[in-house]
């Protein structure tokens, strides 16, 4: 139980950082994180991510004792959860730029900068499935080898990393890229991005991160 309060005060905190930050608004958002095996936590039905108590941050499977239901995405986070056991954390929201891609053809870049390089090297689009439906945790489950990033069609993104630090380090970069990318089509500015070349030998020998193991 400590360990399940410290993980709730850490989902507290980004859920504030998230909103602070324009990566997520409204009630339009959902995070999780492991705990121990197939249980989680995950915030509550309706909940708004910059405000959230103790008791809008729940364990699935939950227990008699809880009051609120889990957001409605948590098959979504369940299936991410069951496929990949080094996964830990899974932050779901609709930050602007980037869900503007995933209602576009547009794709992001991963060769702009270091983190774009490293938390951007596969990024994935999942079909368009109704939130919180078992179709989109379908489609989801069957890209989650795939990539830790996810652009949901007219939707939002899925992040999922080793830890919470790590899954809001990528969210970040992914919408710092995508505002890169619009605002260099609106200025009709030329970005230059670094080689295929160059990425390999950064995700191999830099040092920056231990390189995935897809």
């Amino acid at each position: 139980m400590k360990e399940n309060k410290k993980i709730i005060t850490e989902l507290q905190q980004t859920g504030k950082f998230m909103i602070d930050h324009q990566l997520a608004w409204g009630t339009a958002g959902n995070i999780s994180a492991r705990t121990t095996g197939e249980e989680f936590l995950i915030t509550a039905s309706g909940t708004y991510l910059g405000e959230l108590n103790e008791e809008d941050v729940i364990i699935y499977p939950g227990t008699s004792r809880q009051t609120k239901r889990p957001s409605k995405e948590f098959p979504m986070h369940e299936a991410i959860y069951k496929k990949r056991s080094d996964i830990n954390a899974i932050l779901h929201s609709s930050p602007f730029y980037s869900t503007l891609l995933a209602c576009s053809d547009l794709e992001i870049p991963s060769n702009y900068f270091v983190e774009t390089m490293y938390y951007l090297e596969r990024v994935h689009r999942v079909r368009y499935e109704h939130p919180g439906s078992i179709e989109l945790a379908e489609a989801v489950r069957e890209k989650a080898n795939t990539a830790n990033i996810f652009l949901l069609e007219n939707h939002g993104v899925l992040v999922c990393d080793t830890s919470i630090k790590e899954a809001l380090m990528a969210v970040q970069t992914l919408e710092f890229a995508a505002k890169m990318l619009i605002t260099a089509l609106e200025k009709n500015i030329e970005i230059k991005g670094l080689t295929n070349e160059v990425i390999t030998d950064f995700l191999e020998n830099a040092g920056y991160k231990p390189r995935r193991n897809w």
